[in-house]
């Protein structure tokens, strides 16, 4: 097979992909940047598995800041990224995040909350009467407070990425139906990829946006990164007591998270431990049934009655080492770009860190200082310290 040459080759069209070779192109229109993408159809990719959310509620600086640009991105998406004729709906919801906290985990939330108002975000903590003001459903029992996001919300991720990836193939991004099954260097620099059908695409610069895949990838040049393909399960659900309006995205202590869908559905989800390693894609009812339900009914009394419509399973990109993001050349082998380990955040976090990466690899001053995710952390064993919500 023959080889092509590109000044820039992106493995992964997720949404950190597509974002990336949007701001590229953005940035400069004249390059010639090549997107591998293994699964055009997008049915095992985690963006369109998630549930969309978009949050600022972190305890870390600069996570806090990548969701201030998400949020200014996301309020002019369907305006900025539209392509000719062709009108986006992201069905963009601000519908608002409210983190619940018992004894143990308050101080953490009220340190994180002083935090998110340092940077003029729109948080609030509510006590438990408040709370069960604003929705009847819920019993406070036990809880002492939550810190709730106003502009916290969610919205279709999948049209989310179909707008950048049209946006950058508009301005000249060029996406290939393949699997990348060699990263190829050359004395320390990156000299292209190798793909299973034999083709060979040269470039300096390759970034890894594979997301759950990316440990894989980046081993093809033998780089060991602590990112764990992990299932994640969404399950929705007809109550047959239906909320007088929107819940916010509902976090418990515990981890389960639920909020309101179109039609008067509830999506839920819980992150356990025991949440399996691996490329597997099927969903365990029982796991609702035995396990969340019980918890949900709990605090949502009015839940002990409803149906299960269906269920779904996703990967987190899990960063085993702090859960945070690794952005950034790795050290070893010049060319080589990390977009990795977002841990269920690459969603939110797309845009910012597209724009990011695109500034490091053109030699701009980067916006948004995002070198605390440096992969450099990965080799000194130094993970980030954060506290509160992660």
């Amino acid at each position: 097979m023959g080889k092509k040459l590109y000044d820039i080759v992106i493995v992964g069209g997720g949404i950190v992909g597509s974002s990336t070779a949007y701001n590229l192109m953005r940035a400069d229109n004249r390059l010639n940047v090549a997107v591998v993408e293994m699964d055009p159809s997008y049915t095992r990719a985690s963006t369109a598995l998630s549930m969309a959310n978009a949050r600022i509620q972190y305890s870390l600086k600069e996570n806090i800041q990548i969701s201030q640009y998400t949020f200014e991105v996301l309020n002019n998406f369907e305006e900025t990224m539209s392509v000719g004729e062709d009108r986006l709906n992201i069905a963009y919801r601000r519908e608002g995040n409210l983190f619940l906290f018992d004894e143990s985990s308050s101080p953490a939330a009220r340190e994180a909350l002083e935090l998110q108002k340092s940077l003029n975000c729109r948080i609030e903590w509510w006590t438990p009467d408040k709370i069960e003001q604003h929705y009847l459903l819920y019993d406070m029992s036990g809880l002492v407070g939550g810190t709730f996001g106003s502009q916290d919300g969610h919205f279709d991720a999948y049209t989310v990425l179909m707008g950048y990836k049209a946006k950058a193939r508009s301005l000249g991004a060029e996406y290939i139906h393949g699997e990348v099954v060699e990263l190829v260097s050359s004395e320390g620099h990156i000299a292209g990829v190798r793909l299973r059908s034999g083709e060979r695409l040269t470039s300096k610069f390759v970034i890894n946006c594979a997301g759950a895949w990316a440990a894989g990838v980046a081993l093809m040049a033998g780089v060991k990164l602590p990112v764990e393909p992990v299932k994640r399960q969404v399950f929705a659900l007809d109550p047959a007591v239906k909320p007088d309006g929107p819940l916010p995205l509902t976090v418990l202590p515990s981890g389960l998270y639920f909020r309101t869908e179109t039609g008067g559905q509830i999506l839920l989800g819980k992150s356990m431990d025991e949440d399996p390693v691996g490329f597997d894609f099927s969903w365990d009812d029982k796991r609702f049934t035995e396990i969340l339900w019980p918890e949900l009914a709990r605090f949502v009394p009015a839940f002990d009655t409803l149906k299960l419509l269906r269920g779904w399973a996703g990967l987190y990109a899990v960063n085993t080492l702090d859960g945070n993001a690794i952005l950034g050349e790795w050290p070893e082998i010049k060319g080589l770009y990390l977009a990795n380990g977002f841990s269920g955040h690459g969603l939110q976090q797309a845009p910012a860190v597209g724009r990011y990466l695109s500034e490091l690899i053109i030699g701009l001053q980067p916006v948004l200082d995002l070198s605390i995710f440096r992969p450099e952390r990965i080799l000194e064993n130094r993970p980030l310290n954060e506290g509160g919500l992660v």
